[in-house]
């Protein structure tokens, strides 16, 4: 980890998955129609994958079947002006074998949005990058 006089942190690669373990919800940038576009999703991580749980007939099970996508969860204190980022650009699968289907159904991804969710979406991280500005102490995290 390096930290430069700004008070900005640049986090390793096993830091960035730790962090984003610690958390529920992210946005994933794929592109829709030739456009780039951002979607609010609750996810988990599983066996190093962020995976996501969605309806096999919307516009995202679509558009990233088989695309580059970017994955990006995050934490803020405003008050305390502090916070942390990180981003995952990887290849986005969808699930398909049974028995994985069975094991990611046992980690209870549920959606928050209402409809069927019987689709996986996996991301594997090839490039991972994250950053933590101001004092750890607001975020929970060790001083």
């Amino acid at each position: 980890m390096n930290a430069n006089g700004t008070g900005l942190e640049r986090l390793s690669r096993d830091e960035c998955m730790r962090l984003m373990g610690s958390v529920s919800v992210g946005r994933i940038a794929y592109t829709r129609e030739a456009l780039p576009a951002v979607e609010l999703v609750n996810f988990a991580l599983y066996d190093g994958d962020i995976v996501i749980r969605t309806d096999a007939s919307g516009k995202l099970a679509a558009a990233t079947r088989g695309a580059v996508v970017a994955f990006e969860a995050d934490s803020v204190d405003v008050p305390g002006q502090a916070g942390w980022s990180v981003t995952v650009v990887g290849q986005a699968r969808a699930v398909t074998d049974t028995e994985e289907i069975r094991r990611l159904e046992l980690i209870e991804l549920m959606p928050w949005a209402p409809g069927t969710h019987d689709h996986f979406i996996r991301i594997s991280a090839a490039l991972v990058n994250g950053r933590r500005v101001g004092g750890r102490h607001n975020l929970g995290l060790p001083a």
